[in-house]
């Protein structure tokens, strides 16, 4: 099977959709920039899907629905969210066979249609907080597609809540930036930096947005959670007011916050290597495997062998299969499951039997050992537990190598391969995450990405107090500490 992978030093993007196509993750559609999620893929964002949807309730919200389908006047209401998403909509003219009163927009994100309802079912401080999340497609129409990173339709969550005050709202923000990076970095392995984006990389409509940022291992950083604290822009746009406990009509205040299935995508390029798929064994479909090594005179024995392993495993709460198919060589069977991303591969043979023991290897690793069948089902959980926790802090130091501070244009974009004055591209393999300091001038933001496709990724939560300094792309007083990075 690794023939099929291109090496990553050959050709990253094409390495990923290899895996992506090899592993039966997901497939191109019939439809232009839209995708299938394969049941392997869908089992993974299920993993993903649950541990979200834990947290969600943990915290008291509610999941609820809402139609795909969004009339044009709403998102007309708020200026700055029609502008942003204008060039992304896909719009319906037609119904029935008979052109409609007013075209509808294929949902490209649900503010306008919730804060539509929310007007109805808000009308005294004692209705708040609204806490609702809904699991769904959205559509944008995307000109450059790539499967799970950036495709027309894809799944998500979004959640959409409505509060009494301004403090509640920026707390449900933060609060929910800290579920994003708790998931991501526990069961996603997934080290990410925590911030608020520049004003010119905000949500549309929003007064702040802010993000987990992660670096994939081409060093580009990929944006994997968003949380969006969108003040009263909504409450006004759609008249949501309430009578507060003084007596008084508020507008509601407003935050509205998302993940998607781009977080396989991240999967795949944070842990994977040229044989195929690294998946964390919290989220791995089949976190073993048990591979027979079957002779005509022992292959019963073997298997019943086998079998009492596999219970033993299940037993030890262990997501685990048995390849028992014998019309396929062992060899072609190691590099079956090593493309599909199973965690732990055990291979039993007729000396393993004799013995007592099973040779089990890590996907990560490569690594082979021996281990008792006694106790196989507690060994192989420590084995997946050091394989999390090795993954996560293999991923760590990779983006600590790759991230450099930088005082100066000059060493900025030197960084990003670029002799500054020259014009010349940029080597492949340059870059990382850059730190730096940043006046918050968007045209000194602007002029950088134009130059390099180098942007301002988030200014780091924790990290803003005490700047002083010159910023790093026009020499004017700082303002914020900035990771810059080319991205996805």
């Amino acid at each position: 099977m690794a023939e099929k992978i291109t090496p990553r030093s050959v050709d990253y993007s094409q390495w990923y959709i290899d895996i992506v196509l090899n592993a039966k993750l997901a497939d191109y559609s019939p439809v232009k920039g839209a995708m299938v999620i394969r049941p392997r893929g869908y089992a993974i964002w299920e993993r993903i899907q649950a541990e979200f949807d834990r947290r969600f309730k943990e915290t008291g919200h509610q999941n609820a629905y809402f139609p795909l389908l969004i009339p044009m006047s709403f998102l007309q209401k708020e200026k700055e969210h029609v502008e942003g998403f204008k060039p992304e909509l896909a719009v319906v003219t037609h119904g029935g066979g008979e052109e409609l009163e007013e075209p509808y927009c294929v949902r490209p994100t649900s503010e306008t249609i919730i804060w539509s309802m929310y007007k109805n079912w808000i009308q005294s401080y004692r209705d708040l907080p609204l806490l609702y999340n809904q699991w769904c497609s959205v559509m944008r129409w995307e000109k450059r597609t790539r499967l799970f990173l950036r495709t027309s339709e894809f799944l998500w969550q979004e959640g959409h809540t409505a509060h009494e005050t301004e403090a509640e709202a920026v707390e449900e923000t933060m609060r929910m930036l800290g579920i994003y990076k708790e998931v991501a970095e526990k069961h996603l392995c997934l080290p990410v930096i925590a911030g608020r984006k520049s004003e010119s990389e905000k949500f549309a409509g929003a007064v702040a947005t802010y993000c987990i940022e992660a670096m994939m291992q081409d060093k580009k950083a990929l944006q994997a959670g968003t949380s969006h604290f969108l003040g009263q822009n909504f409450g006004k746009a759609f008249d949501v007011q309430f009578q507060g406990r003084d007596g008084r009509l508020e507008y509601a205040w407003a935050t509205s916050w998302g993940v998607s299935t781009r977080l396989i995508g991240a999967l795949i390029m944070t842990h994977s290597d040229d044989r195929g798929l690294v998946l964390p064994p919290s989220l791995a479909p089949e976190q073993a495997v048990i591979v027979p090594i079957l002779k005509n005179d022992t292959k019963a024995a073997v298997l019943a062998y086998c079998e009492k392993v596999l219970a033993e495993l299940k037993a030890a709460g262990i997501r685990a299969i048995l390849d028992a198919d014998d019309t396929q060589s062992p060899g072609w069977k190691f590099a079956e499951h090593e493309m599909n991303g199973v965690c732990l591969r055990i291979e039993i043979g007729p000396r393993d039997m004799e013995a007592g023991k099973a040779m089990v290897v890590r996907r990560d690793t490569g690594e082979k050992t021996p281990i008792d069948v006694l106790g196989l089902g507690a060994r192989a959980r420590e084995l997946l537990d050091a394989m999390q926790t090795s993954l996560y802090e293999r991923a760590r130091a990779f983006r600590i190598a790759n991230t450099k501070s930088v005082a100066d244009r000059g060493e900025l974009l030197a960084f990003y391969g670029k002799d500054q004055g020259e014009g010349s591209g940029t080597a492949a393999a340059s870059g990382g995450f850059a730190e730096g300091l940043w006046c918050g001038s968007a045209e000194c933001e602007a002029e950088l990405k134009a130059e390099t496709k180098v942007t301002i990724r988030c200014l780091p939560e924790g990290r803003q107090e005490g700047i002083a300094g010159a910023c790093c792309l026009c020499g004017k007083p700082a303002k914020h500490l900035a990771v810059f990075a080319r991205n996805y």
